[in-house]
């Protein structure tokens, strides 16, 4: 169900290619209209949904593509989801890309991705190594903004190979989820 608010708020990559956009406000906006059509699509499945990702952290520059954690009790209810979710324009793209994540993608024109669903076990390790490294960064701005001057190398390296560019923010993000321990 893409519509012209992914255009408002800025949203929007082509599938393998990494653009980075300056930070939006109105990115914040965008999770909130997103996190209430998941939350009626899925209704009881969704034990919380939480706003993550480079975009979720004010001041720093990051992929316009909105990444939103669904927890749900147990990791097989994700494929109770797809039904629900294809009903609001997302397209599942399974759980063996990631381990314990079930991933959901919503696409305007085919070919450029706007939100990223993952969903996962509500408190399990997945979920809480994201709300921890988003909030370390959101606490942190020194480091967030060490987060954006890799993630901006990156970007200029890997412009047209996004799987390497998000394999080489790992050592960067583990490192950061090791101290949080």
């Amino acid at each position: 169900m893409a519509s012209e608010h992914e255009q408002s708020f800025g949203l929007g990559v082509g599938h393998k290619s990494v653009r980075l956009a300056e930070p939006n406000q109105s990115w914040h906006e965008a999770y909130l209209l997103e996190e209430a059509a998941i939350r009626g699509a899925l209704g009881e499945l969704a034990v919380d949904v939480q706003h993550f990702g480079s975009t979720s952290i004010p001041e720093i520059k990051a992929k316009p593509i909105i990444d939103i954690a669904v927890g749900v009790r147990r990791f097989d209810d994700g494929l109770a989801c797809i039904e629900p979710m294809a009903s609001i324009g997302y397209v599942y793209a399974g759980s063996n890309i990631v381990p314990d994540d079930h991933i959901f993608g919503r696409d305007i024109a085919g070919d450029t991705r706007t939100h990223l669903v993952h969903v996962v076990e509500y408190g399990g390790p997945t979920w809480r190594n994201f709300l921890m490294f988003r909030d370390r960064m959101r606490r942190e701005p020194e480091l967030a903004h060490a987060y954006e001057a890799l993630k901006v190398e990156l970007a200029a390296k890997y412009a047209n190979d996004r799987a390497a560019y998000t394999a080489a923010k790992k050592d960067f993000i583990q490192k950061i989820l090791s101290e949080g321990e």
